[in-house]
């Protein structure tokens, strides 16, 4: 095999790297934006496949630079940041990581969950701060099992979600684009509604124009004073202004968020607030499944450039 591959953002394990470079050319994107420019008049008309992520994504402007380019991967579930449609028109494929992350995700959700009901970042920050002592035993907090958990999304990975949450003897609900005729749980057909019938609004639906916002003010009041938001997808879809100010109000109990709008970048309200965990978006982030993601890219990049499809595909390319 033969070809050239620009690594624009994200860590590929040197298994992963070492593979990909006995079959093709491989660089690495620069930081430096004088030397962006050098790099692409030096290579872009070469480049045949682009790994990329979510959040750094390539648009169209981008991908003229590629005028070579067969494959823009995306290392993650979550290709928001791609302008598929551009890439669509151009001929080029777009694929992803979908399956291999599931698992990690929604072990991760349930986490958050148990760290948002059960208090435990405050509670360890009791002991850490040697407040038992003085102050006695930490306040009661709220229990998981038996909740009713409602699922914003009923994915792979929301699905991978309930099948733990049912662990706990919760009862389930969603709201999803269309009703999944599979899915033995109860369907709502708005977020608003959701959020009134559930205890725990679990957010897991892909980053689109029509999700950004979605769990808004309206939605947060309908969650209400006891209900807990619990975030794993994308920080665009809920609004974040909107959820400060119902974690300052009371008008929710509390949050736990994987993900932000403006990674790595979280607001100072909410890192002051103490009715919210946050966590660094580690949704994926073990080494077993990042390096698994890698061989799906590597998967996806050999395909392409020996002139298959990529065994991910999220489009079909006009060509």
């Amino acid at each position: 095999m033969s070809g050239e591959v620009l690594l624009r953002d994200g860590f590929l394990p040197p298994p992963v790297r070492a593979r990909l470079a006995a079959a093709f050319t491989v660089h690495d994107w620069p930081a430096a934006s004088d030397a962006q420019e050098k790099f692409l008049a030096a290579h872009g008309k070469n480049i045949g496949a682009l790994m990329t992520t979510g959040h750094a994504g390539a648009d169209g402007a981008m991908m003229d630079e590629l005028p070579g380019l067969k494959l823009i991967t995306c290392y993650g579930v979550g290709y928001d940041g791609i302008d598929v449609a551009a890439a669509t028109a151009r001929g080029v494929w777009v694929s992803n990581t979908p399956d291999v992350l599931n698992d990690d995700v929604a072990d991760l959700a349930l986490a958050l969950m148990l760290a948002a009901v059960r208090r435990l970042p405050a509670a360890e920050r009791y002991v850490r701060e040697n407040q038992w002592p003085a102050r006695g035993d930490f306040a009661l907090t709220d229990r998981l099992t038996g909740k009713r958990l409602g699922m914003l999304g009923m994915g792979r990975i929301g699905a991978a979600i309930v099948k733990r949450a049912l662990a706990f003897d919760m009862r389930i609900a969603y709201h999803a684009t269309q009703p999944k005729p599979r899915a033995p749980h109860q369907w709502a057909d708005s977020a608003a509604a959701l959020a009134e019938w559930c205890d725990i609004l679990c957010v897991a639906m892909p980053a689109t124009q029509q999700t950004r916002g979605m769990v808004n003010a309206a939605v947060l009041r309908a969650l209400g004073p006891r209900g807990y938001l619990v975030n794993i997808a994308r920080g665009s879809l809920v609004d974040e202004a909107a959820l400060i100010a119902a974690l300052r109000e009371g008008a929710i109990k509390a949050a736990a968020l994987d993900v932000f709008a403006d990674e790595p970048h979280v607001p100072q309200e909410l890192r002051a607030l103490d009715n919210v965990v946050l966590s660094p978006h580690q949704g994926s982030a073990t080494v077993h499944t990042r390096h698994r993601m890698a061989e799906v890219v590597a998967d996806n990049i050999e395909a392409a450039l020996q002139g298959g499809e990529p065994v991910t595909a999220v489009n079909e390319p006009r060509v």
